[in-house]
């Protein structure tokens, strides 16, 4: 089966959509389909070569929110040149970030192949993120160009995500919430055929501390003595995610203040890249815990895992997820996870894992951690369970098995 996928990310930029395209491929290619991916030029660097999987740049316009149309249109054009060189059996499109109109689903229908739409999630649903964090004073929620043009056209861009229900002739949504928040904003009709897959994540890149091994040990106490948690009574807390206000690290950086009161020893790393960077540095000061916190830009691959893998709890405190991966990666690194009991995150975590709290409240963001941190014993069942969870229901290979049931009822092969 030739596959056509179209996402405006895929690694040189690896967020969210770009490894799930990336590896959703890789495993597609694995078994022996033909994967062409139609992608955004640029990036900063060149795709990996992966056998069956062939990556199509294409122009597109960067000006916020506006790239969606854009490089929609480019994608169209480069999609009728490869139909038309080697025939495709589906396309698939990972939204939002792609904006087809109703003809231009239509177009694709009759004259190229059935249409499969990930929905990662909502405009709409980013939106109202951005203004709840706005509500709990996050740090400069509006300072970011794209999350102003979210908040400001967001209802716009929404007409397309209508036309992606409408058009397409399968929906993938990628949790439950996602589902159920497409269903409560654009009343889809009474035959919308809509699945649930959960994103994966790279159980071989993340996986748990090996305790017995004498290089990992060394390399494990040399990343807890590099962020000052190498004491016997030291925490060290990890935050992983781009640095924007959406992601709630003002909450955290509350929340920590209080867990600092009653456990001093703590630690915490926070990783991503984002503008929100000095600003974060600044409130950590003004709290007290500026020599406790270390934020770091970004991180290789392997050198984010290890850290995964070496802390003790990973806190995860968005306003908004289609899915939410970071507590995925947790789990494959065995290690627990605490995050916030809205959206998809309890169809990924509950307490036989890590624990919940209160999107937006620090009082419950400290209390769930300062409980986890209370039994180290327990900690350590939390992170085993995590793994098998990852292990039985949210990997790759379980997912191109999916996506290939799905393929196959489309397209009747």
């Amino acid at each position: 089966m030739h596959i056509a996928m179209l996402s405006a990310e895929y690694p040189p930029r690896w967020g969210g959509m770009g490894s799930t395209v990336y590896h959703l491929s890789t495993a597609l290619a694995a078994k022996g389909h033909r994967v062409t991916v139609i992608t955004r030029s640029g990036g900063g660097g060149q795709p990996p070569r992966i056998e069956g999987v062939e990556v199509l740049t294409v122009g597109w316009a960067p000006i916020p929110m506006a790239f969606t149309r854009s490089y929609g249109r480019s994608a169209m054009r480069a999609l009728k040149r490869l139909h038309a060189r080697a025939p495709v059996d589906i396309v698939h499109l990972h939204c939002p970030m792609i904006s087809w109109s109703a003809g231009q689903f239509a177009r694709c229908r009759d004259n190229v192949a059935p249409v499969v739409s990930s929905l990662h999630g909502s405009w709409l649903g980013e939106r109202d993120g951005l203004v709840a964090a706005s509500e709990q004073r996050e740090a400069a929620v509006w300072a970011n160009p794209n999350d102003l043009a979210i908040l400001l056209t967001a209802k716009h861009y929404a007409r397309y995500e209508r036309a992606a229900i409408n058009g397409s002739n399968v929906c993938v949504s990628n949790s439950l919430a996602t589902m159920r928040d497409f269903e409560s904003r654009y009343s889809p009709p009474p035959d919308w055929d809509c699945e649930v897959v959960h994103w994966g994540v790279d159980t071989s890149m993340f996986f748990p501390l090996h305790r017995d091994d004498e290089d990992a040990m060394s390399r494990h106490a040399a990343i807890r003595q590099r962020f000052g948690a190498q004491s016997s009574d030291s925490t060290l807390l990890l935050a992983v995610g781009r640095l924007a206000a959406r992601k709630g690290y003002g909450s955290l950086l509350k929340a920590f203040a209080k867990v600092r009161v009653s456990a001093p020893a703590t630690r915490l790393v926070i990783v991503g890249r984002g503008h929100l960077h000095s600003r974060l540095e600044s409130q950590a000061r003004k709290l007290g815990i500026g020599d406790a916190v270390t934020i770091e830009s970004g991180m290789p691959f392997e050198e984010l895992a290890a850290l995964f893998r070496s802390a003790d709890l990973v806190v995860y405190p968005s306003y908004y997820e289609g899915q939410g991966l970071i507590p995925l990666e947790a789990m494959a690194s065995g290690t627990p996870v605490v995050t916030v009991d809205h959206g998809p995150l309890p169809e990924m975590v509950d307490d036989s894992v890590g624990g919940l709290f209160a999107m937006g409240d620090a009082d419950s963001m400290a209390d769930a951690i300062l409980t986890e941190m209370s039994d180290r014993a327990t900690m350590l069942e939390k992170g085993e369970a995590g793994r098998r969870r990852v292990l039985d229901r949210f990997t790759y290979d379980y997912d191109a098995e999916r996506f290939i049931g799905i393929y196959e009822r489309v397209s009747g092969s």
